[in-house]
């Protein structure tokens, strides 16, 4: 039986809005330790993790909540990486994205140790590509992917044991729609891997996830970080930078199901779902639907 490590981390410490930080309570509420335990799943919920509050300052030198921010990430990775140690599958359950930075460094450490290739799939509306001197907001939650290639602030970066945790080719984005217009020269420049909705729309996202995984095997392990805002605001309106032409949710289920399908899925992010801003925590039941689909529920044995 696999065990789920649930380690939440309730903080919008990098985030535009207010809300965030009560998305690891909004998925309990909505019966997230039910759904894992109904598809034979042993989980231990180690509760929410206890970082400092979100000041609310303008940004210096282009960042905001810096101390924050490392000071929550630092709390992320060390739970992640006790998880991992221990044989568990992390989910990290946020919280605004930035916490990527802490989780997926920790991943990328111990697949480093287990010899294993890192692959991270991206689901958002944003690529989150930006650096402190071309992002318009300061918002750390914009800045992830940059610090985890190794060229965000000195203080966000190196944590995996290398300068960079994850390579160009280890990255692949699902579902994007927003791009600031830096982060296009910058995503262009690192060479990644994006599959925007115009790619979704003209190829499926059958074709689309068959490319995304075509090389996933054996020695993988798949690491998938989900922003609710990666799906249409209709759907999913508790998130706090919802942008409209996302994945419809046949769409998200496929993706998910694909995912499954490898057998390699070994830790998982589930951030920026805003109860502040949901409708009867439908974001928050969303998600835990989604998480089923990756953990292997489907119609139908396969």
């Amino acid at each position: 039986m696999r065990t789920v490590s649930l380690i939440g981390a309730p903080t919008d410490v990098g985030a535009s809005v207010r809300g965030a930080g009560m998305g690891p309570d909004a998925l309990r509420v909505a019966g997230l330790v039910e759904a894992l335990h109904a598809h034979r799943f042993e989980v231990i919920d180690r509760g929410n993790l206890a970082g400092p509050p979100t000041p609310w300052t303008p940004p210096q030198q282009g960042l905001r909540h810096l101390p924050e921010v490392i000071a929550w990430n630092r709390l992320v990775f060390d739970a992640v990486a006790e998880a991992l140690s221990q044989g568990r599958t992390p989910l990290l359950m946020g919280g605004d994205h930035c916490l990527a930075i802490g989780s997926i460094s920790a991943v990328a450490r111990h697949c480093r140790q287990q010899r294993k290739k890192l692959r991270v799939v991206w689901l958002d509306a944003h690529t989150d590509v930006n650096t402190e001197t071309i992002s318009p907001s300061g918002n750390v939650h914009g800045m992830p992917v940059s610090c985890l290639l190794g060229h965000g602030p000195a203080a966000l970066v190196g944590w995996s044991g290398e300068r960079a945790a994850l390579g160009a080719d280890d990255i692949d984005f699902i579902g994007i729609r927003s791009v600031d217009a830096d982060e296009k020269e910058a995503i262009a420049r690192l060479g990644l891997q994006v599959y925007d909705m115009r790619h979704i729309d003209e190829h499926g996202m059958r074709n689309t996830m068959t490319e995304a995984l075509h090389d996933v095997d054996e020695d993988t392990h798949l690491h998938v970080s989900f922003d609710l805002d990666c799906l249409d605001p209709a759907d999913a309106p508790g998130v706090g930078t919802g942008v409209r032409g996302g994945p419809t949710y046949r769409e998200m289920q496929l993706c998910m199901e694909m995912i499954a399908d490898t057998g390699r899925l070994a830790s998982l992010d589930v951030v920026e779902i805003n109860p502040a801003l949901d409708v009867r925590n439908r974001t928050a039941e969303l998600a835990v639907e989604f998480v089923q689909s990756l953990f292997g529920k489907s119609t139908l044995a396969r």
